[in-house]
């Protein structure tokens, strides 16, 4: 027997939803400027509510499976396969850190300037010279007891499955002999199946991504975490690589999905 499609949401309840969202933007807005007069401990916590409460307004709900008090370990370079603009307040409502993103993200509203008060350093990924200096700054920040997060498959999918990783980046886990922490991401519909209206690839539009989240029930976000992967047990910026993908495709698209 099919599953059958799960109801969208009634429409005068996406437009209140929408409209709660602009009075969080505008919130938010005035809560990100007042950042840089904060304690670095008060400014994690206030990202983090941020990026929670915007959740909250979408029916966004997080999930997290995670070995007990690993993400309490910090500094870590946390990598996470990348669906959709919903997995930056996902990671900072799970594990804040500051991100490794691309230069574009920086022109979002609110969470662009988010991502500049946590500490974020975009960088063009079509520039190969572009490594060395990040993965220094990053090396620099994991040195200075800050966590990091970065994407390492460059790009968004349709979050059924996982792009291959890139290495270069695994290198500033090696210069600090810092462990990476992978986390893999699922998102699921009112129906417990994957929701692909979360994914936002291709030439989408974001306000088209963003209704059609609005457009949704809710969504179950499913955080999960592996064990930590220790460099000194891998080797190079390859082998972590290699280890940090294995365990975020085992979890992301297994061979059988049974609702999962």
């Amino acid at each position: 027997m099919s599953t059958p499609t799960p109801t969208p949401t009634p429409l005068p309840l996406c437009l209140l939803r929408l409209i709660r969202l602009a009075g969080w933007l505008l919130h938010s807005w005035w809560r990100v400027m007042r950042l840089d007069r904060l304690p670095e401990e008060r400014r994690a916590a206030e990202l983090t509510d941020i990026s929670c409460r915007m959740l909250g307004i979408l029916n966004v709900r997080i999930r997290v499976q995670r070995p007990p008090n690993c993400i309490r370990q910090t500094p870590l370079l946390i990598v996470a396969n990348h669906v959709s603009w919903l997995d930056i307040p996902v990671l900072l409502g799970t594990a804040p850190g500051g991100f490794i993103a691309k230069q574009s993200i920086r022109h979002w509203p609110v969470i662009g300037k988010m991502a500049v008060r946590a500490g974020t350093v975009f960088i063009n990924r079509d520039a190969r010279s572009d490594i060395t200096p990040v993965n220094q700054a990053i090396a620099h920040a994991l040195n200075q007891g800050h966590s990091v997060v970065f994407f390492p498959e460059a790009r968004t999918s349709d979050g059924l499955d996982v792009l291959p990783f890139k290495a270069a980046l695994f290198q500033a886990a090696v210069d600090s002999g810092t462990p990476v922490q992978a986390i893999a991401l699922r998102y699921h519909g009112a129906d417990g199946r994957r929701c692909p209206e979360a994914a936002w690839v291709g030439s989408t539009l974001l306000r088209t991504s963003i209704w059609r989240v609005l457009r949704q029930r809710h969504i179950d976000t499913h955080v999960d975490f592996s064990p930590l992967l220790h460099p000194a047990g891998h080797g190079d910026r390859f082998a972590l690589k290699e280890a940090a993908e294995n365990f975020i495709r085992q979890v992301v698209a297994p061979h059988t999905e049974k609702g999962g």
